[in-house]
């Protein structure tokens, strides 16, 4: 038992006096056999490399290499050496080597958390071209909880947010996929108005808004509108998009719709005088996964749709 102890504790000391260096020292002087080249290769002087190999001999308790004239000739120690230090030198080698990365190969299990307007507008085309393109990732949508959504994606169970800014906390990465438009729509059947409507005349009908996050009649154009001096008639809000053409085709009302989600059987566009600030939709992430390769390639997929 204390024979095996003095073993491993004299193991590990010598690893612990052994660097890279010295192994690449090693393995020039197997292949050049002669001091002044390996010096040369290394940028250092011939005596930094006699004084490597003087650490090697003290290392292994060995000369290693014996001159002979220009030539430095290798001990059958070190000649064992060879293969397991020139496999070493590589397996380091590849830790630096850049991740290839191949959606057709990948496999896993990626979770994101969508807004119900990003859940209709992107959704469906990105899952087109994973399906395709990433046959191996599979794909989790969560609804776009703002009051835990921070908790939710530091503790890894969310991989991607795609909201709007102002629903995302300030501590994660993003990147704006673009601009969106918001415009006026009715119902289809719906002859009461006349085109261009005045923003005044938009203000004073009845209008249904989306508030996803606070069940409220506050819109978000509220304030463009205060500014101009308008108060808006908000009639009924719902929680989702995908409510708005099912409601608006049997009643009376006006409301904003982000364009990306038009043309829709249901509804038409009504021209008005000025339309609402433009607003971004995002995707964001966890800074521990700027360098995911998967987390990248998705996010590319998205800026294109």
């Amino acid at each position: 038992m204390k024979q095996h102890f003095f073993v491993q504790h004299t193991i590990m000391n010598g690893i612990s006096r052994l660097d890279i260096k010295q192994l690449r020292v090693l393995s020039s002087l197997l292949e050049l056999q002669n001091l002044s080249q390996v010096a040369k290769k290394m940028g250092l002087t011939q005596q930094a490399i006699s004084e490597q190999l003087r650490k090697l001999r003290d290392l292994f308790d060995d000369r290693l290499f014996i001159r002979q004239g220009n030539n430095m000739v290798a001990t059958p120690k070190a000649q064992g050496l060879k293969a397991p230090v020139n496999h070493i030198l590589k397996q380091l080698e590849s830790l630096l080597e850049p991740e290839l990365f191949s959606p057709q190969t990948y496999k896993g299990v990626f979770t994101i958390s969508a807004t119900d307007y990003a859940t209709q507008a992107l959704l469906p085309q990105l899952f087109n071209i994973t399906r395709r393109e990433a046959p191996g990732l599979k794909l989790i949508v969560r609804d776009f909880a703002s009051d835990n959504v921070n908790q939710l994606i530091t503790a890894g169970e969310l991989d991607l947010l795609i909201s709007f800014p102002e629903f995302i906390p300030d501590n994660l990465s993003y990147i704006t996929l673009f601009e969106e438009q918001h415009l006026c729509i009715t119902g289809i059947g719906n002859t009461t108005y006349t085109e261009p409507l005045s923003l005044a005349q938009f203000a004073k009908h009845s209008q249904l808004v989306v508030s996803p996050s606070r069940a409220n009649l506050r819109g978000s154009h509220d304030q463009w509108f205060e500014s101009q001096g308008l108060k808006r008639n908000i009639v009924m809000s719902v929680p989702s998009f995908s409510a708005v053409p099912d409601i608006l085709h049997t009643t009376d009302m006006l409301a904003f719709y982000p364009s990306r989600l038009l043309p829709n059987s249901k509804v038409k566009q009504l021209k008005i005088e000025a339309l609402p600030p433009t607003f971004k939709v995002i995707a964001a992430w966890h800074p521990r996964t700027n360098n995911s390769p998967i987390h990248k390639w998705l996010i590319e997929q998205l800026q294109n749709l």
